[in-house]
């Protein structure tokens, strides 16, 4: 009887702790390659890893060398990494490349990480925004067209190419051990900046409970777009005292005040292109995930704000 060929998966962002989770959860059962465009990791010896551009030649040899059946592709840079022409370049570029690499060699289903950000932080936003929900963050901050433009690559994808099975996911604030985004800064601050008179609602998800949301969205291929968040919320200043923060109250007008103010702190934790985030609630449906595949996070915001709390540290 012939052994029956394990799934080959090619992860990439894997020098991000949310990839190395995902990582974790399906190496037992399957052959992965991680790629990071910004370094190389070591992941044990059974993964083979690389640090390529996604936009070379030899990330092509990698598709000819491994056969892969799907892609989870996780490496969005975030804004606050790298220049914006370089971050251009890596996300909306290279995504492209791969989506087309994908469809070359008849990949049959791929995840794609998004982020709420796309939908734009505004005063009008809906209590409960939905997938169906305009992308306004492209027309709000050149900061964010990137990441509007990966969507929007991926949605045309998902639509001309249906064999490729794409899936895109919207999560709210990832947060918990290793992750190293904006909102994981200042909760795990002793001072954190507050805009005055201001505290917006906001969703978090902690890294393990988004981790199991990939693999499960990786599991099952449905098409589509999706949101994916707890159905609870906190308004970020009390979020900031569950987690022991001093808040720094920071005059939010005119708008370039804040933004002066955080440079002469140095707080790069609160960069001035989400500034809209801590002003205007960005609360979102995360049901249709939900019931789709099946999806409950299992650690509640009390578990969240405990480790921020007990770990007084950039983590």
């Amino acid at each position: 009887m012939t052994k029956q060929r394990r799934p080959h998966i090619l992860v990439t962002g894997a020098a991000g702790a949310l990839a190395q989770r995902v990582i974790n959860q399906l190496r037992d059962h399957c052959d992965l390659v991680a790629v990071d465009f910004r370094e190389q990791v070591y992941l044990g010896d059974d993964i083979p890893s690389y640090c390529i551009d996604f936009t070379k030649r030899v990330f092509e040899d990698l598709f000819r060398r491994y056969e892969f059946d799907g892609v989870i592709h996780l490496g969005r840079i975030q804004s606050s990494q790298l220049t914006r022409m370089r971050r251009y370049n890596a996300n909306v570029l290279g995504t492209q490349k791969l989506l087309d690499l994908s469809h070359k060699y008849g990949i049959k289903r791929v995840v794609v990480l998004s982020t709420y950000h796309v939908y734009g932080a505004v005063a009008y936003n809906p209590a409960l925004i939905d997938e169906s929900a305009p992308l306004k963050s492209a027309g709000l901050s050149a900061d964010l067209v990137d990441s509007v433009e990966l969507e929007n690559l991926a949605n045309i994808y998902l639509w001309r190419y249906p064999e490729l099975n794409i899936t895109i996911l919207r999560p709210c604030n990832i947060v918990g051990p290793g992750v190293r985004n904006t909102m994981s800064s200042l909760l795990s601050s002793d001072n954190a900046p507050v805009l005055a008179g201001f505290s917006p609602m906001m969703q978090f998800i902690h890294i393990e409970d988004m981790a199991d949301a990939i693999v499960r969205a990786y599991k099952k291929p449905v098409r589509g777009v999706f949101n994916v968040a707890p159905e609870d919320w906190v308004a970020y200043q009390h979020a900031l005292k569950l987690c022991g923060c001093r808040r720094i109250p920071i005059p939010s007008i005119p708008p370039v005040v804040p933004n002066l103010i955080l440079k002469t702190l140095k707080l790069k934790s609160f960069p001035s292109y989400l500034t809209a985030f801590f002003k205007y609630p960005v609360v979102i449906d995360g049901r249709a995930f939900a019931r789709e595949f099946d999806f409950k996070p299992k650690r509640p915001l009390k578990e969240i704000f405990r480790f921020y709390r007990e770990n007084k540290r950039p983590v």
